[in-house]
């Protein structure tokens, strides 16, 4: 959508009814520019309701990332973080590893309501989708090595795990290395890329992709079972205030995995873990398979594997995981 089309969409946000006419006077645009971004969002796939003499309503309001209101939802991470918002870029975490280049502090935060080339792991397309999913980046500096960063998406997905389960998605678990699920459907992705020396300084451009609400197109778009926020709790999501507990939920946690590293939050993590003590399947990039029992993971985050040989570490980026008779 361009900005008009963004523009008529926050007036619409609340599903009131609203005038052309309103509409222009408040964004300052013609009553003609009204209708395009109207005409605009329903080729989004927003259900737009017409009416004569009363104007627009969106049949279904939609919450539209807001400065304000996600401030007053971080909480002590305030002070701590920097948020940018943009209705449409090509991805985050792109976005971020540019601004990290040229010098941007620890605790910036760039929020999506749309990407136009989103990543996930692996090379593969995240699929989002104005006011269905929630897409943002933050970017964290260590004085510790790139070599020492192995387990941050895992400490990343308890900081998620933990808000998730308080946000009404009690059956949320986290799978190896970065994905968040609930009843085997993936609800949430993590995405973490690193700059610096091995040595340190470091960077790392840590990506957060959630689904919030149910959109078919989202959903068609995917080669797995995917679910949502709304559909797992039952209950409507404010995607402002799941931003700003996220946010300050991902300070703490990385805070203290800047003192400590993954090993101080081993035994959580492994708490959360949809496949601990069951029969796993491992597909090495080769295409090798390799069968065993998924022990948890070691200090560092890599995931140990029990087969009849004993027990095997394996790290993030060399294997993918599936669970015995499902597809991932």
């Amino acid at each position: 959508m361009n900005n008009t089309a963004f523009q008529a969409l926050r007036a619409l946000s609340d599903g009131a009814f609203h005038s052309g006419e309103d509409i222009a006077r408040t964004l300052g645009i013609t009553r003609s520019a009204v209708w395009y971004g109207v005409r605009d969002i329903a080729g989004a796939g927003f259900e737009i309701e017409s009416v004569r003499g009363r104007g627009y309503r969106l049949k279904r309001p939609v919450s539209l990332l807001d400065p304000e209101r996600i401030f007053l939802a971080l909480g002590a991470a305030a002070a701590r973080v920097k948020l940018e918002i943009r209705d449409t870029l090509d991805s985050t975490n792109t976005q971020l590893m540019r601004q990290a280049v040229n010098g941007a502090p620890s605790g910036l935060a760039v929020a999506a309501e749309s990407q136009t080339a989103g990543r996930g792991r692996r090379g593969r397309a995240w699929h989002s989708r104005v006011g269905s999913t929630l897409v943002f980046s933050l970017l964290w500096r260590f004085t510790r090595g790139a070599r020492e960063l192995a387990g941050l998406s895992l400490a990343t997905g308890v900081a998620l795990a933990r808000v998730l389960r308080a946000a009404g998605a009690s059956g949320v678990c986290l799978k190896w290395p970065n994905d968040v699920i609930v009843d085997g459907r993936k609800l949430a992705g993590i995405l973490i890329e690193i700059q610096g020396d091995m040595l340190g300084p470091s960077a790392a451009v840590i990506g957060i992709g959630i689904n919030v609400r149910p959109d078919a197109r989202v959903s068609g778009a995917v080669d797995q079972p995917i679910t949502d926020l709304e559909t797992v709790s039952g209950l409507a999501v404010d995607r402002n205030q799941l931003l700003g507990m996220l946010l300050n939920e991902m300070v703490l946690v990385l805070d203290r995995f800047s003192e400590t590293g993954f090993a101080s939050l081993r035994e959580e993590w492994q708490v959360f873990h949809a496949q601990q003590e069951r029969g796993v399947t491992l597909l090495l990039p080769d295409g090798t398979a390799i069968k065993g029992i998924a022990r948890g993971v070691a200090d560092d985050g890599a995931l140990l594997l029990e087969t009849a040989e004993g027990i095997t570490r394996y790290h993030s980026g060399e294997i993918s995981l599936r669970e015995d008779g499902t597809a991932t």
